[in-house]
């Protein structure tokens, strides 16, 4: 099966404040590849409104020995790059960035991380590059933060997702994943894009998120690192298996529910 998303549309989904967001349609040049996703053509759906993100402060200085951890109340921390560029530290003592990530995305996304844990003026989170699980540290000054309930949870093995907004769950849908040579792997992600193929009834579905994980069998692609996404399918009679490159596969209701749910930043735990 074909992994590109041809001129695909990348929604904007991280919301700053707690008033509704606008959506930002930006029309991609390149192709956008997903390893075990299909590709389609076609016009462009209409976009689906952005779900709400409650806005939160700036960490502020105290007299922190060590990083605190977030979220204790359930709740997930998301910040989103305020300008062009976001600079990436190895830890808050360092005097100058390891790396920098650019803003938007490669997809035309915003740029978002979840985060790990913060100091004064610092915020420690996920990176989506390779290895999996890679953090890195960013100064608040060049972020925005804010929090949400939703995070999901992906069963391998019973092939199911399911949403929680904090301890209940919302949304509970059959899925495919990857087979056992290209497995849908495990760990801690989270979304980072969400892209509307040309062609709604196409091998994506309406919409495809971006995760901020990659196949580990696959070191490319279709010529581009192997990025996991969860996405919709045109065979939902596939649901229930193992047959993708490592994507997970929903159907097209329960990926256009998803779409007009989840901020990008929202949490994806993929089990056993």
């Amino acid at each position: 099966m074909s992994a590109s998303l041809s001129k695909a549309t990348s929604l904007s989904k991280a919301a700053p404040s707690i008033r509704r967001a606008k959506i930002s349609l930006l029309v991609l040049a390149g192709l956008i590849a997903f390893t075990g996703c299909g590709g389609g053509t076609g016009s462009a759906a209409p976009a689906p409104k952005a779900p709400e993100s409650t806005s939160i402060p700036e960490p502020v200085h105290s007299e922190l020995a060590a990083a605190t951890s977030v979220n204790p109340d359930g709740m997930s921390t998301i910040v989103t790059a305020l300008g062009p560029k976001v600079d990436i530290y190895k830890s808050p003592i360092a005097t100058t960035p390891s790396s920098h990530l650019g803003n938007p995305n490669e997809a035309g996304a915003p740029r978002v991380f979840l985060v790990v844990a913060k100091l004064p003026d610092w915020w420690q989170v996920l990176l989506p590059v390779q290895p999996a699980g890679s953090t890195g540290w960013v100064k608040a000054a060049q972020v925005k933060a804010s929090q949400t309930g939703y995070r999901l949870v992906v069963a391998r093995k019973d092939h199911r997702l399911r949403v929680y907004d904090k301890q209940a769950v919302v949304l509970d849908e059959p899925i495919a994943v990857g087979t056992g040579d290209t497995p849908t792997p495990g760990g801690k992600f989270y979304l980072t894009e969400l892209l509307q193929p040309r062609n709604p009834a196409g091998a994506y579905g309406p919409y495809a998120f971006g995760l901020s994980g990659f196949s580990t069998t696959l070191e490319s692609f279709e010529g581009r690192a192997p990025v996991i996404g969860i996405h919709g399918t045109n065979q939902p009679n596939l649901l229930g298996q193992d047959v993708s490159h490592g994507c997970i596969r929903v159907s097209n209701d329960a990926i256009t529910r998803l779409a007009r749910l989840l901020p990008l930043g929202t949490p994806v735990e993929i089990v056993v």
